[in-house]
């Protein structure tokens, strides 16, 4: 009987796939024309209508006119607009977890007259990478990581679910009912999967942890530190306001066809201090009269959720979608906003915008980006007065964060292919990517259910930049999966190659004191082999820059 293969006969088979892959489609020898700058290649840029950009451009103003009277307030002077290609580094990393590839650049590069990081935006907004991206992000909040209980579960569905959602640009108060009022079978109806995840103790929903998921995902209210007593150093909250929030789920059952109400079903508990479970009616915690008189009591409580005047809602997507752009929460933690204020710069107003919109998120998504504080430069021009933490936090710099674990492996994959890995690349190059993204972050470290927190890394964290094999994989010689061999063999010159190697990591050229070091290194270098060396080298030091595996 024969074996099952070895992880490394596997590796090796998909190795050589990858190769015939590469050949196929000419992924070697159609990329020389990437490393210099374009002489006549053009694009189609996706436009908005004029009056929809100059609405977005008025909302973004009276965002940036809120954080100018906060910045007088604290006497901060803004360090003024970054530069065009660090706007697309930042949309890219925040929209679809990597840098965006050589290939990328010089379309932008050919551009005429065109504002590239709107240009940018549009792009990217239309692409799958996006809305898979932040499906998963979205995914993470509503779900969690885990695959959960196979027989009633099934998590992709759900990521793929919301990834046509946020593709077609459906109003986020549409895909938030359908989470939270769902029926049927979580393989045919995928949205029942926000519930079904609960079933851990395979008795049914759990009404506990669903209270906990609506408040923290969708209401950004962490109403659940009251599940076991009342709030304690001043909190409003009480024992009695979570279980009847849990309530609405009481009725949510399972049967032959999936996922129903059952109205013989209800929700029990023993409140601290009682020696007797009691039956909880359903009762929201805040705004009573915004809840609807009929209908199950799911279906109520989707409308209280996303109703407008309940703008807890409109906030806690705000808050995330703030966070998710500059990797760094209007309001910290990400799911702890106060009800009533008060409220920083921005908040209210984005807020307000969202709503009157019809909760669109490609609108939020640009409002945002339009605004003075997301074009922001990370650094001053004036090395003598350095941004202070004050102004970052303040939003009078863009604040410089670490990249999070999917950002800086898909960063390594993407600077590695100097074409777009994107839906139309190879399916063998897709599935490695996953795969090597998956492994990478497992060993880094995942950071669970979207958590903001810029902790400082670990030197385990370092030591696998360094050392391990995602970036020496990638780095080394090998010419039809990595970027360095092919700028070595390919480019015109050495001036060429750093420019390609600096474009495709840092999204930037070198400095002219980088591109003479380097340079004269390549120069330096007698035969092909020494010259492939070199490159894999540099490619190395870069790729282990701070530069890299920073948001700045």
């Amino acid at each position: 009987m024969n074996s099952a293969p070895s992880s490394s006969s596997w590796l090796l088979w998909l190795r050589n796939a990858l190769i015939l892959a590469a050949l196929s489609a000419g992924a070697f020898w159609g990329v020389a024309e990437l490393l210099t700058p374009p002489v006549a290649v053009t694009g189609s840029a996706p436009r908005l209508a004029k009056t929809q950009l100059e609405d977005i451009q008025r909302a973004a103003q009276a965002v940036d006119a809120d954080f100018q009277k906060t910045w007088a307030q604290q006497a901060l002077n803004p360090v003024g607009k970054t530069d065009d290609l660090t706007l697309v580094r930042r949309l890219s990393l925040a929209l679809t977890g990597s840098i965006p590839s050589l290939q990328e650049l010089r379309l932008l590069e050919s551009l005429k007259g065109a504002d590239a990081p709107q240009w940018w935006l549009s792009h990217l907004l239309s692409d799958r990478r996006t809305s898979d991206y932040l499906a998963e992000r979205l995914a993470r909040v509503y779900v969690g990581i885990e695959n959960g209980p196979f027989l009633m579960y099934r998590r992709r569905r759900l990521v793929d679910w919301l990834s046509d959602a946020i593709q077609q640009n459906r109003p986020y108060d549409q895909i938030a009912r359908s989470l939270i009022d769902s029926n049927g079978v979580w393989t045919t109806n995928p949205e029942v999967n926000f519930v079904t995840v609960t079933n851990e103790n395979k008795k049914g929903p759990d009404e506990v942890k669903l209270a906990a998921k609506v408040s923290r995902a969708f209401l950004g209210v962490r109403i659940d530190c009251v599940q076991c007593h009342d709030g304690k150093l001043g909190s409003t909250w009480k024992q009695t306001d979570f279980h009847q929030l849990a309530a609405f789920f009481g009725q949510a059952d399972f049967n032959l066809t999936g996922l129903r109400d059952n109205p013989k079903k209800n929700y029990q508990v023993r409140y601290l201090g009682k020696t007797e479970e009691e039956k909880v009616q359903p009762v929201v915690p805040w705004k009573p009269e915004l809840l609807p008189a009929k209908g199950s009591p799911r279906a109520k409580l989707a409308s209280w959720v996303t109703a407008k005047d309940n703008k807890a809602f409109a906030r806690a997507l705000v808050n995330r979608m703030w966070a998710l752009l500059f990797n760094r929460p209007l309001i910290a933690p990400v799911d702890e906003i106060p009800l009533d204020g008060p409220f920083p710069a921005g908040m209210e107003l984005l807020a307000d915008d969202f709503i009157a919109h019809g909760y669109d998120i490609q609108r939020l998504i640009r409002v945002i980006v339009s605004t003075q504080a997301f074009q922001m430069s990370s650094q001053s021009a004036d090395p003598s007065h350095p941004v202070t933490t004050a102004a970052e936090n303040a939003w009078a710099a863009f604040p410089v964060t670490r990249l999070r674990p999917e950002q800086m492996a898909g960063s390594v994959i993407q600077a590695a292919s100097l074409s777009t890995i994107d839906a139309e690349t190879h399916v063998l190059f897709r599935i490695k990517r996953d795969l090597d993204v998956a492994n990478f972050v497992k060993r880094y470290g995942d950071s669970g259910e979207d958590n903001f927190d810029d902790a400082g890394g670990t030197i385990p964290q370092r030591l696998l930049l360094m050392n391990g094999n995602m970036i020496t994989t990638n780095t080394g010689n090998n010419p039809f999966i990595n970027a360095s061999t092919r700028i070595s063999m390919l480019a015109p010159d050495n001036a060429s190659a750093v420019e390609a190697a600096y474009l495709s990591i840092f999204t930037r050229r070198p400095t002219p004191a980088e591109q003479t070091h380097f340079t004269g290194l390549l120069a330096s270098s007698k035969s092909r082999n020494s010259r492939s060396s070199a490159m894999s080298d540099l490619y190395w030091t870069l790729m282990n820059a701070t530069e890299f595996s920073w948001n700045h």
